[in-house]
């Protein structure tokens, strides 16, 4: 693993900016307020200072080495403790004999050096320390950051592993009762069953060639609606009169496919397959503030659907929204009298046009 310093940018440029704000001070301290000659002041300073940040900037390799040994808690105090004394006696001596060696004939800087030490000693465990926090902390932010984006992305497949799920439970539903359709329309209409083959194959291709949980515009939904209307009216014949009213400004809305074929599977299931008269299915479709509404209706007798049962449509729909949206209220049915509606509702988002 890189140097945190070194793998971002920021972080090195404000580590050169730190490290040269504390040479000038320390330069500043030394001229000013012990009258210690410039160029000393800034020799003084220049060894010190960067000696130590070459030194901090290679702890983290300490720090790796330490993580990957597994140490226990106390067995890494004691290591710390004991790296921090070499580094600090190492780098106190190199650059105490180094200036005694260039400025030994000031006897009153070297005094100062000398008088110095205890102080130096005290910064040299300070910067240790800092360097030693600073890693840990990114150490942990790291670690923290890769935890929270695996949880992202096992939630992500969570997700995608339940819409392919769902949408599994539809189409196989859909197509258990066309190939019945069909298999009884090859001994009685040969012709019809070809007609309705083709018209399978065209709907399923739209079905298959499109991710579950992308989003398509609604005008590509209906058409895909067409055909699987086409296919069931090859079933029910007259008995199946669909309407549908869509404003101009919603076909161009984008939805989740495959989400309105089994709402009229489920109307078709629960008005035109226990009616011998014509059944109305209306589909509706407006505009309102930040919302796209639709709303399908049929005809339906209220006994025949307490004995068919809900079946897995519905559920499907609120589940299958609610992992999109992550809302619970976008899907409303009303059973009133004689009249079955579904309402629906979806999120007007930036790319509802792309």
């Amino acid at each position: 693993m890189l140097n945190p310093i070194s793998k971002h940018r920021s972080y090195l440029l404000s580590f050169l900016m730190v490290w040269t704000v504390i040479f000038g001070i320390h330069t500043i301290i030394l001229n000013f307020f012990y009258d210690i000659p410039g160029i000393i002041s800034l020799a003084d300073a220049a060894l010190f200072n960067f000696l130590f940040a070459i030194i901090g900037y290679n702890l983290w390799f300490v720090i790796r080495f330490n993580l990957r040994e597994k140490q226990k808690t106390f067995d890494l105090i004691i290591s710390h403790v004991i790296t921090a004394i070499v580094i600090i006696v190492i780098w106190i001596l190199i650059n105490y004999f180094l200036l005694r060696g260039l400025y030994g004939d000031d006897k009153s800087y070297l005094q100062f050096l000398n008088d110095s030490l205890p102080f130096r000693v005290i910064s040299g465990i300070f910067f240790y320390m800092f360097f030693i926090m600073f890693y840990y902390v990114m150490l942990y932010y790291e670690d923290l950051q890769e935890k929270l984006k695996v949880e992202s992305d096992l939630q992500n497949l969570v997700k995608e592993a339940e819409l392919t799920a769902l949408k599994s439970q539809i189409n196989p539903h859909f197509l258990f009762n066309s190939l019945n359709s069909i298999s009884s329309l090859t001994i009685t209409n040969p012709d019809k069953a070809q007609e309705m083959v083709i018209k399978l194959s065209d709907f399923l291709r739209y079905s298959l060639s499109h991710d579950k949980n992308e989003k398509t515009s609604l005008e590509a939904e209906i058409d895909n609606l067409n055909r699987y209307l086409d296919i069931e009216k090859v079933r029910f014949g007259k008995r199946l009169n669909f309407v549908s009213d869509v404003s101009d400004n919603c076909s161009k809305m984008r939805i989740p496919n495959m989400i309105l074929q089994p709402l009229i599977e489920n109307s078709i299931k629960h008005g035109v397959y226990n009616s011998s008269e014509e059944v109305l299915v209306k589909l509706k479709c407006g505009m309102q503030k930040d919302y796209v509404f639709i709303e399908i209706s049929n005809d339906y007798d209220p006994e025949a659907v307490k004995k068919v049962g809900q079946g897995i449509g519905l559920s499907n729909i609120k589940k299958r929204l609610q992992l999109i949206y992550q809302r619970q209220d976008l899907l409303e049915t009303i059973a009133e009298k004689l009249t079955f509606t579904a309402k629906l509702k979806f999120p007007i988002d930036q790319d509802v046009t792309k």
